[in-house]
């Protein structure tokens, strides 16, 4: 907390200089860091005030003037929110704050990978708006007789991407298909991968235009009366790395291009940030390490379970998980992430 109301000070200190909106992206930028700091010690302040009432009514229990029922209550309202403040404290990379880009692919299986892949952009659709997210669609492809080949949307909000940097991987889904006329059992994969969004000035990706090479198409899916008419839509290709990145978002070519260059830039950066994980990974070698694409979570729909496989989180409401219902998966992550311990498969 200390350092957090020093960075308070020294920002606040620099909005007082007269010149401090003639670069409104950095002005913008300062006050957005004042405002997460001061959410923090809000909360903070918040759990201390929680846990003196505790004391202080332990005392009055103590001499007769209070219930043992009244401490309890307190005592389960402070532990809340000490535990969500311990969940919290997690979200502390520099990364963390940022928005987020999430792109799904389906894999094999054709119409069935299709309708799963469409079953996922639903769910984080949900899960966003129900926490509070801006969701923009960035592009969509469509399946050829139902779902989506492949989707990429960004998730706008104070720690999307803290909130969602576990959910990189597989997803299978087992279920009796409903594109199956003798109903068989069938499992679909659909990979899901998050990326932060770059707009911060002090993180800085350089990419040659050598390096990049772009295509125009026209747009396909949801996006409008501009959709379809003419070829706004861009494909960016980054030859060193093969990264590739589409949007359709904005209603022209030059808008699309400058979006489609912001993803990736966060892409590379991401890539880094991988990199240096992996690097960690080396050197801590007594930890368990996921590997990048594995399977990270089934979804058993005629069983009724998801499970998540790394941290053996596990409900039996799968129908709630696909409206949106993921705080429980995205939580046991980002606290299993600080000792991660093998699960056994089922």
């Amino acid at each position: 907390m200390d350092n957090r109301l020093r960075e308070i000070e020294d920002l606040t200190s620099q909005t007082l200089d007269p010149n401090f909106w003639n670069d409104p992206k950095r002005a913008e930028g300062i006050q957005r860091k004042i405002g997460l700091n001061k959410k923090w010690v809000d909360e903070y302040n918040d759990l201390a005030r929680e846990i003196d009432d505790l004391e202080g009514l332990y005392e009055f229990q103590k001499e007769g003037m209070a219930s043992e029922a009244e401490v309890d209550a307190q005592y389960a309202r402070a532990a809340d929110i000490l535990a969500d403040a311990e969940f919290r404290s997690t979200l502390n990379q520099k990364e963390d704050p940022m928005n987020a880009v999430l792109t799904i692919n389906a894999g094999a299986g054709g119409t069935e990978a299709c309708d799963w892949s469409a079953m996922l952009l639903r769910m984080y659709t949900m899960w966003a708006e129900k926490s509070g997210f801006k969701v923009v669609e960035l592009f969509e492809q469509e399946g050829d007789a139902a779902g989506i080949k492949s989707a990429s949307i960004e998730i706008r909000g104070d720690y999307a991407y803290g909130w969602l940097k576990g959910e990189n991987g597989v997803h299978r889904l087992v279920r009796v298909s409903p594109f199956n006329a003798q109903g068989k059992r069938q499992t679909s994969f659909s990979s899901v991968f998050v990326y932060p969004l770059v707009e911060d000035d002090s993180i800085e990706v350089v990419i040659k235009p050598d390096d990049i090479e772009m295509d125009v198409f026209r747009a396909s899916g949801a996006g409008g009366q501009h959709v379809n008419r003419t070829e706004s839509a861009v494909r960016l290709r980054h030859l060193p790395s093969g990264v590739v990145v589409e949007c359709q978002a904005e209603r022209s070519q030059h808008q699309n291009r400058d979006r489609a260059m912001q993803m990736l830039k966060s892409r590379l950066y991401e890539i880094e940030l991988r990199k240096r994980q992996e690097e960690k990974d080396k050197i801590e070698a007594g930890k368990s390490k996921i590997e990048w694409g594995s399977q990270i979570r089934s979804y058993v729909l005629d069983d009724r379970w998801v499970k998540d496989l790394r941290t053996g989180y596990k409900v039996h409401n799968p129908d709630a998980v696909l409206d949106g219902d993921l705080d429980g998966f995205l939580k046991a992550y980002l606290m299993w992430q600080s000792n991660p311990v093998p699960v056994e498969e089922e």
